[in-house]
């Protein structure tokens, strides 16, 4: 049965679910929601998440959200992209709950308030605040790949796909790969995995209607 990613393009908690169907081989089909428009707002979306929230993952009876949990569920799963201990499966979590906290907890609404709330809502010091957050923990996640190739043991993880869930969009939300060098051979290595694919081409188009790939 083909799993259904509610989602859209521009999350990047939903691009974390879309990157690990993706490269963990199972079969899937987006389904476009509409955030811009409110649809995550609506009854009929609260009645599949009510927490109204992308993503959401649909496999035969069983709905979930919450993008560590999807993680978690196709990994276990598939028996992939989890490590290959009871250590390392514990470092991955370890990862995953430091990204939702740290990493995309700051980096999401960052990039949401310096690219698609209305220009005359932006608060500098919001964004500022959030800014020296986000640097502090790619700091922390720079300093941890200066002598690995990825986070937690010898190949990818869900920990990897976490983590770098939001650092492979364009738009400017503070981030830039050559201040984290570390960071930015490791993204590198994520784009050179077989069946990795950039949110953009992954999942529905984006809804503001112009290429931000580049």
């Amino acid at each position: 049965m083909t799993m259904k990613l509610h989602c859209f393009a521009e999350s990047g908690n939903a691009y974390k679910a879309a990157l690990a169907l993706e490269l963990a081989e199972l079969e899937w089909e987006p389904v476009f929601v509409d955030f811009f428009a409110g649809e995550t707002r609506t009854p009929e979306f609260r009645a599949l998440n009510p927490m109204g929230e992308v993503p959401v993952l649909v496999d035969g009876d069983i709905t979930l959200s919450q993008s560590g949990v999807i993680l978690d569920y196709i990994s276990s799963k598939t028996g992939k992209l989890g490590g290959t201990s009871a250590d390392e499966r514990r470092e991955v979590l370890r990862w995953i709950f430091f990204d939702n906290h740290k990493v995309s907890g700051v980096a999401g609404p960052l990039r949401f308030n310096m690219n698609f709330l209305p220009e005359a809502k932006r608060n500098a010091d919001v964004n500022g605040y959030m800014a020296a957050r986000l640097a502090s923990a790619l700091k922390v996640m720079n300093t941890a790949l200066a002598d690995r190739e990825w986070l937690v043991g010898n190949g990818l993880t869900i920990a990897d796909i976490s983590c770098a869930g939001y650092l492979f969009y364009s738009e400017p939300f503070t981030f830039e790969r050559a201040d984290y060098p570390n960071i930015d051979r490791w993204l590198i290595s994520i784009a050179a995995t077989p069946g990795w694919q950039h949110p953009y081409d992954l999942m529905p188009a984006p809804t503001v209607g112009q290429d931000l790939r580049s």
